[in-house]
């Protein structure tokens, strides 16, 4: 079982199930700018509460990740008709996880053309069928996933690539790797609004199993350097410069302890108690500590005894 496979069984276990996006609806950012926010419920039935967005120009609609199924991704296509009846002309996924692109086959159908790193777009090339059969070990049943195609990107860049929607300028920012090898920004640097992705969980404790810690506070750091006011998390509320130092911090705090901790006992739920009365506090999602430790922390240790 890969590692995503195994944080996904560890939310749906944790999480109640259930659609806590039924009625919620696109939130508005601005006047061209609706996203997915502060979703309470990580369930696969809503995928995991990942936000996702759009963008609407003059020409056309740039969608921002596709949830985790054609089901889903059919109702966030049923949300954006209810904001614009202009053609979806492209689709960013952030990163590769299903939450986030599993969603692409219905955008694609649409006429979206799909962007991402190149190096998501080989994860998910590599991964996608692989954890799109094993749909049932995330709690995921043959209903929740009918129809659901993985729908690879068509368009891949390695640094930077800017969009244009006639009046509407986006950026999409590569820094290194972070949350997973190809996590990406999408920046509206006119609107001074940011889209993150999973490099940014706000007051969720977040997935650190695949991911590049120095890399990711990297990620951090640009976007503390960024001209930015308003910032949608790849998880979690409407988020500002505040949340993302406070990731920082918690990332930071979760590497230094759960090191020393490792070096003493390869027992993952004491290192997770302890990690949890010393890092910053965060509402939901604690059921990760004990997945990111033995992920990230406990193969440090199983190495260093042989």
């Amino acid at each position: 079982m890969n590692k995503y496979i195994v944080i996904v069984v560890v939310l749906l276990i944790t999480a109640v199930s259930g659609n806590a996006f039924a009625g919620q609806g696109l939130t508005k950012i601005a006047d061209n700018v609706y996203s997915y926010v502060d979703v309470k419920n990580a369930a696969g039935g809503n995928s995991f509460a990942a936000n996702a967005g759009i963008v609407v120009g003059t020409d056309g609609i740039l969608v921002i990740d596709t949830l985790i199924s054609a089901k889903e991704a059919k109702r966030f296509l049923a949300d954006i008709r209810k904001v614009s009846p202009k053609p979806i002309r492209y689709v960013v996924n952030t990163h590769y996880h299903l939450d986030h692109a599993f969603g692409n086959g219905e955008f694609a159908k649409a006429g979206g053309t799909i962007i991402a790193h190149q190096a998501d777009r080989k994860n998910l090339e590599q991964k996608g069928e692989g954890v799109l059969k094993s749909a049932g070990e995330f709690g995921l049943t043959p209903e929740d996933m009918r129809g659901t195609e993985i729908a690879l990107p068509a368009l891949t860049f390695t640094d930077w690539m800017t969009v244009y929607l006639g009046d509407e300028k986006v950026e999409l920012i590569y820094v290194g790797p972070s949350h997973t090898e190809g996590s990406v920004l999408v920046y509206l640097p006119e609107r001074k609004i940011l889209f993150t992705g999973d490099i940014l969980f706000t007051d969720f404790h977040p997935y650190m199993g695949e991911g590049d810690l120095a890399g990711w506070i990297r990620n951090l750091d640009y976007i503390l350097s960024l001209d930015v006011k308003t910032i949608i998390p790849g998880h979690g509320p409407i988020s500002g410069k505040k949340d993302v130092e406070k990731m920082k911090e918690y990332l930071v705090a979760f590497d230094k302890k759960a090191k020393e901790l490792a070096a003493k006992t390869g027992d993952a739920e004491k290192i997770a108690a302890e990690l949890k009365k010393t890092l910053p506090p965060r509402s939901q999602g604690d059921f990760l500590i004990p997945s990111n430790v033995r992920e990230k922390y406990l193969p440090v240790q199983a190495t260093r005894q042989q």
